[in-house]
């Protein structure tokens, strides 16, 4: 599992939901401190990644290459308004790139750019996040991914925004290779 750190009254901060998260399997975590400064984030993510690398997991950061290069985090993820996919790889050679999609077009554009994988959403309504785009559903992750391997894409793709437990069968056999979590794993 995929985890987009997140905080909430049980875990207070984002390193205390990110050591839960690793407690529980996941072994890809964002930092997502979308109001934070480059520092606290790197403050955060040196703070976790020897907890991340000890249990065998990869520490990506959302939308700040800068945290990456200075924490030493294993990747970037940039949304669909963020740096281009393209100008993230040549920031940061050899580390994993991230993109955000809402439709197989995205997918292929995110992977001919160098993106390593594409996290497809929302795939229902989530408060985890504001200005959402359009909601997938389980018919919109499977034609996305459909249309993307259609086209010769084979990037990972992982499904997110408000995904259950009992969701994740479905959405496994509709061609995603994971999904991405947050408000489901911290209540």
């Amino acid at each position: 599992m995929y985890f987009i750190s997140n905080v909430n009254e049980k875990y207070p901060t984002h390193a205390s939901a990110i050591l839960h998260a690793l407690s529980e399997g996941c072994r890809m975590v964002q930092l997502r401190m979308k109001e934070a400064s480059t520092a606290e984030r790197v403050a955060v993510a040196t703070e976790v990644l020897p907890a991340v690398e000890a249990a065998g997991a990869v520490l990506i950061i959302d939308d700040d290459a800068e945290a990456v290069r200075q924490s030493g985090a294993h990747g970037l993820h940039v949304g669909r308004n963020d740096m281009p996919v393209a100008e993230a790889r040549r920031l940061l050679p050899g580390k994993i790139v991230g993109a955000t999609a809402n439709s197989a077009a995205e997918i292929i554009a995110a992977a001919r750019n160098g993106a390593d994988y594409a996290g497809l959403g929302p795939y229902r309504f989530t408060t985890t996040k504001k200005n959402l785009s359009p909601l997938l559903g389980l018919e919109g992750v499977r034609d996305a991914i459909a249309g993307a391997r259609a086209a010769g894409v084979d990037i990972q793709v992982y499904a997110i925004g408000g995904i259950l437990p009992d969701d994740i069968p479905a959405i496994i056999a509709a061609g995603a290779a994971d999904v991405a979590l947050s408000g489901a794993l911290m209540k």
